[in-house]
């Protein structure tokens, strides 16, 4: 029994035709009728009735074809895994990035990724978010990662992660120590916020205003490293993303403390110029993304 004559009557099944099936696998219809009763001979069982008109799929051979269907494609997929695994990962990824997502992450998955393939370099840059854009087009980078990415017509977007948003602060500040911050708790606090012209400072800024939640901002910076600077010398509180602060809440460096705001979060995307095809290299960390965040995204 080969896989061939597997094929075969499963394209006689599919298309309910001898002549057909034949015509597909390149044989005349007399030789796929004799596989058929060599492979019926084979098993002790009939599966398609001849002596009707159109022919007669039995219930064992209905039976036989949803299993034959199913091995056929899992030998397709180990095939197609086969011819990819020999498809050698070579060259560069460039990537750029926004600062804290290639500081707290990427670094990470860049080595990762220059282990497992050590012929692959990736080099990073951490820019200002529309800088990332901007380098993405001018075609600087191969990939870019930003938070809130927008349409453009020149780029695709593919969505990454979503990361939960805290409040952070001093561990000496009075809402240090609560379980859960309402929103209303942070009336009148001094705040260190972002940019007004960053994504995350206006999404920041509607959640506020939607709880009629009043700050005071008494300091604006481009970068979450220079704001957990300011947070922990007293100059104020702000809402900054999970990962950033694992490290120093660990530490009790700062505090983050989680807000009871339903589906606040800062959601991450890569985007690379649409039309612009994907090496080997490209797909793979593309992948390796992706899969080192499975199970880590909300919902």
């Amino acid at each position: 029994m080969h896989l061939e004559t597997l094929q075969l009557f499963c394209d006689i099944v599919r298309l309910h035709s001898f002549s057909r099936g034949a015509a597909a696998h390149q044989v005349s219809q007399s030789a796929a009728s004799q596989a058929l009763h060599q492979l019926e001979t084979e098993l002790d069982a009939l599966l398609i009735d001849r002596t009707k008109r159109p022919f007669v799929v039995t219930a064992e051979g209905r039976a036989f074809y949803d299993a034959c269907r199913t091995l056929l494609d899992d030998f397709e997929k180990a095939r197609a895994q086969l011819a990819t695994s020999r498809v050698q990962v070579t060259g560069s990824v460039r990537i750029a990035a926004i600062y804290s997502v290639g500081i707290h992450i990427l670094s990470e998955q860049a080595r990762r990724f220059m282990s497992l393939y050590p012929q692959a370099k990736v080099r990073l840059d951490y820019l200002h978010p529309h800088k990332v854009v901007e380098a993405v087009l001018a075609d600087e980078a191969d990939l870019g990662i930003i938070s809130y990415p927008g349409a453009n017509r020149s780029l695709t977007v593919l969505p990454w992660r979503s990361e939960p948003m805290l409040l952070v602060c001093p561990p000496t500040h009075r809402l240090a120590r609560r379980r859960r911050v309402a929103p209303a708790d942070l009336n009148g606090e001094n705040f260190v916020a972002f940019d007004p012209d960053l994504r995350i400072r206006k999404a920041i800024d509607r959640i506020l205003r939607q709880h009629e939640v009043r700050v005071t901002v008494v300091m604006e910076f481009d970068n979450i490293e220079t704001i957990k600077q300011a947070i922990g010398v007293g100059a104020g509180v702000s809402i900054l993303p999970l990962p950033t602060v694992a490290k120093e809440a660990a530490n009790r460096t700062l505090a983050a403390v989680p807000l009871t705001i339903p589906d606040l979060v800062r959601p991450l995307g890569i985007i690379h110029r649409r039309g612009k095809p994907f090496t080997p290299a490209l797909t793979r960390f593309v992948d390796l993304l992706r899969e080192s965040d499975q199970g880590k995204r909300p919902g």
